[in-house]
């Protein structure tokens, strides 16, 4: 990759002006209303397939969601690392290098999800059986994974798109691309399931015309509105490859991570029995939906931190990862007193009863207040994969995902179900303040960083203290 030059005056880099905190506001409130958008999405989905009252088609759509995942995660992975580069550029006011890396970026992404649907549409079969589907159930998964496994270039392409929205810092048209597929599919679902009586294969046709929508509304922002993505030559795209590999393979496996200690979580709790699980199931729905804000940080901070960088603002990227952990610090203890106060709500809404309630209740009470390192955790992650040391990154999540889980809910089950969700919080706890320290340690070398890679510094190597200088503007 070339070396960054200072920005001109007429560089379009919106973050390295400004109040890096309000910045960091509203990259992180518009990103939360997308990631809500996509989480009521595949629940209104489940929910208009339950209402058919076939329970394997339910059951279908789980087994479906799961195999699914990764390659969700890998267009994640790919979409940080799109848009860690693309930041870069454009803070370094080089607007003609940051198109060409956009529509780089987005080629790679589009290049490697069709290889990926192609090996994972031949392992439909294979796949569902490893994970213990038989039967109807698994023909029924069958037959609509073999519609969905094609669409993946698009939902790669749709959120590239996105992400490199976020690069320009356009928070809000990078909303709409996430935000109009939501509504797309609340929709379109019920009018092909029930209207058109296609029942799973509606259900599995909505999801792709949904990707398209996605797609379009990307290309609209990153193309017609900002003129952002160029067709690179191949030398540019052979060049270009193995900065973006070196973000994206860590990005993927540290999106892999969180299930892992998840699923191990459940097994836990399972030994308590069904009401348990139960509400292990009703927490696992209330963390995205309360703390979409916090899990939309890694996206929100990382084009800011990637502008300024690139820009030799080392000042803006201090003030910046300062003010993302005041907004997770403010924003999770508002959300816990919220959910302390609709305890006995959320256990009435979800009929919540013995070990369900309790686990309600010890998550709302006591767990909720440990989602503050699970921000910071995500605050070092976004710093990790925008200053190219992104293998910190995977290392912190497989560690919180492992260390920071097994011991932890292990030892907390001898305090019964509630003790294995205060054992989760506590690991989060661990490896959010150590995750923390490494990020320090990231920015106090930053400057050496920057000069090794011919980056030139427009503030003193003096005011670049980590967290606490180059305050930006007043809000």
């Amino acid at each position: 990759m070339s070396k960054s030059a200072p920005p001109s005056p007429q560089s379009n880099a919106a973050f390295t002006t400004g109040s890096t905190l309000r910045h960091v506001i509203v990259m992180a409130t518009t990103g939360a209303i997308g990631l809500v958008a996509i989480f009521l999405v595949d629940l209104a989905n489940l929910f208009y397939i339950s209402l058919l009252g076939q329970q394997e088609l339910a059951a279908a759509i789980g087994y479906a969601a799961t195999i699914m995942f990764f390659a969700v995660s890998m267009c994640i992975g790919f979409t940080i690392a799109a848009s860690a580069i693309t930041a870069r550029a454009i803070g370094s006011g080089d607007e003609e290098r940051a198109r060409a890396y956009a529509g780089a970026s987005l080629i790679v992404m589009f290049a490697a999800t069709v290889a990926v649907s192609l090996i994972l549409y031949l392992l439909i079969d294979w796949s569902l059986g490893l994970l213990g589907a038989v039967g109807r159930t698994r023909e029924i998964a069958v037959e609509f994974m073999q519609i969905t496994v094609p669409s993946l270039p698009l939902l790669a392409l749709g959120m590239g798109c996105s992400g490199l929205l976020r690069a320009k810092g356009d928070a809000k048209r990078s909303m709409y691309v996430t935000l109009s597929s939501g509504v797309a599919a609340a929709l379109i679902d019920p009018l092909l399931i029930f209207y058109f009586d296609l029942g799973i294969t509606g259900a599995a046709l909505s999801v792709v015309l949904v990707r398209c929508l996605f797609v379009l509304v990307g290309f609209h922002g990153t193309i017609r509105v900002h003129d952002m993505v160029a067709l690179p030559g191949a030398d540019l795209i052979r060049s270009f490859l193995p900065a973006f590999w070196r973000i994206a393979w860590p990005a993927v496996l540290t999106q892999i991570a969180t299930p892992v200690g998840n699923a191990y979580v459940t097994g836990v709790v399972a030994g308590f029995g069904d009401d348990a699980v139960a509400g292990w199931a009703i927490v696992g729905r209330i963390i995205p939906l309360a703390f979409a804000a916090i899990f939309s940080l890694s996206g929100a901070v990382g084009p800011i931190l990637g502008q300024n960088y690139g820009a030799g603002r080392l000042d803006r990227v201090n003030s910046t990862m300062r003010d993302a952990l005041g907004f997770t610090l403010v924003y999770v203890l508002a959300m816990w007193i919220l959910l302390a106060l609709l305890k006995d709500v959320i256990v009435v809404v979800f009929s919540a009863e013995g070990d369900a309630a309790e686990m309600i209740a010890t998550f709302c009470y006591i767990v909720a207040g440990t989602q503050i390192f699970t921000g910071i955790l995500f605050v070092a992650n976004a710093a990790f994969n925008n200053l190219d040391h992104p293998f910190y990154s995977t290392v912190f999540n497989w560690g919180r995902a492992t260390l920071g889980v097994i011991p932890f809910a292990h030892y907390g089950s001898a305090w019964g179900a509630g003790g294995v969700v205060v054992g989760w919080g506590l690991g989060g706890l661990v490896f959010g303040v150590l995750a923390l320290i490494a990020c320090y340690h990231v920015l106090k070398h930053l400057p050496k960083q920057a000069g090794r890679e011919g980056i030139q510094l427009r503030v003193p190597p003096a005011a670049h203290s980590p967290f606490t200088s180059g305050r930006g503007a007043g809000l």
